[in-house]
């Protein structure tokens, strides 16, 4: 099999390992990958060696986190999936892997097409964006940072009933949120950007920011724009491989003198209304999480099922894994066209 491997800053191979297919433990899936996506942000900060994130493993490790592919076996065990079945995971880039089961491992609908599958993972971690954050429809939101992340957030609001407002700092990314249904979009570095959303939203402010950008200059506008007593939900790295700040991020009067919330989109979210279910596989029945990943996943996967959302509209490049290289140091460069980015591990 053929993996990705980072070795060191800038340097990524695509190596040969070993894999035996044939002695499949009960609990475990053989998979082989069809395509595998580019997550932009966090694997450029892998590739060009800005700071770790707590808890990942040191050089050399592998790179990427999106993947779908086809179950090829399966131990005896394994009920919910067979040869055959399309599965969308978290795996890296890599062209077959084992498994064991897990709630991560998601079954793709007949009718879905792969290059929005594949995003599944991605796009769920963007619901989580406003499941967090007690999202209501008719709320206005908006999302600082139109990468593949952001652009799901901007997606997902009009799914929900959100009035989506895109911040960005490209002018190519403020045109691909305006063709995923925002309502309106700004450059980040606007003078009169408090003025045009005070205005957009007849004086009742941003309820909800979503901030998918890592700069410490985007947080400081997420919590110049929330209105008081708002709410700004974080799935950024803040500051990964930035110098110094030069202000203070908590400052009275963005945090304790508006009042706000900032939320940090890691983990489950909260539950108001607590749901049981005897028949889980995953855990007893007083811990049950409806919202858990093969159920929310599963929740995105049915809505690309239905045609609400179509991450490969946003796929502007395309590449043999043979040239994975070439399309890591395209995103070191920061080439702002870049955005979607599929690797194929068909040989």
């Amino acid at each position: 099999m053929k993996i990705a491997m980072l070795r060191g800053p800038r340097d990524l191979h695509v190596e040969e390992h070993v894999l035996d297919t044939s002695n499949l433990e009960p609990d475990e899936l053989w998979i082989k990958t069809e395509i595998s996506a580019l997550k932009i942000g966090t694997d450029r900060g892998n590739y060009e060696g800005a700071e770790r994130v707590p808890g990942a493993p040191d050089y050399p490790r592998p790179v990427g986190d999106s993947n779908l592919g086809v179950v090829q076996g399966v131990g005896h065990a394994v009920k919910r999936f067979q040869a055959g079945d399309r599965v969308v995971t978290q795996q890296t880039h890599q062209s077959e892997y084992i498994i064991k089961d897990a709630p991560n491992i998601v079954k793709v609908p007949s009718e879905v097409h792969p290059e929005d599958a594949v995003y599944a993972h991605l796009y769920n971690l963007s619901y989580l964006c406003y499941r967090k954050a007690y999202f209501q429809p008719g709320e206005n939101v908006a999302v600082v940072g139109l990468g593949v992340l952001g652009l799901g957030a901007v997606a997902l609001g009009q799914v929900f009933g959100a009035r989506v407002i895109g911040i960005g700092n490209s002018a190519v990314r403020l045109e691909m949120a305006k063709g995923m249904g925002a309502n309106a979009v700004f450059m980040h570095d606007d003078s009169m950007l408090g003025e045009k959303l005070n205005s957009l939203t007849n004086g009742v402010g941003v309820d909800l920011v979503i901030l998918t950008a890592n700069p410490w200059p985007a947080f400081r506008t997420s919590l110049q724009i929330v209105r008081r007593n708002g709410r700004v939900s974080i799935v950024s790295l803040l500051g990964r491989g930035e110098p110094p700040l030069d202000f203070n991020p908590l400052a009275m009067e963005l945090f304790y003198g508006k009042g706000i919330s900032i939320i940090a989109v890691s983990g489950a979210a909260g539950n108001l209304y607590p749901a049981t279910n005897q028949t889980t596989p995953y855990a007893a029945q007083d811990a049950y999480d409806r919202f858990a990943v093969d159920q929310s996943a599963g929740y995105i996967l049915s809505l690309m099922e239905e045609g609400r959302l179509e991450p490969k509209r946003l796929v502007t490049h395309r590449f043999h894994y043979t040239e994975m290289a070439k399309a890591y140091e395209m995103i070191y460069r920061r080439e702002k066209s870049m955005l979607g980015v599929i690797f194929d591990w068909e040989d």
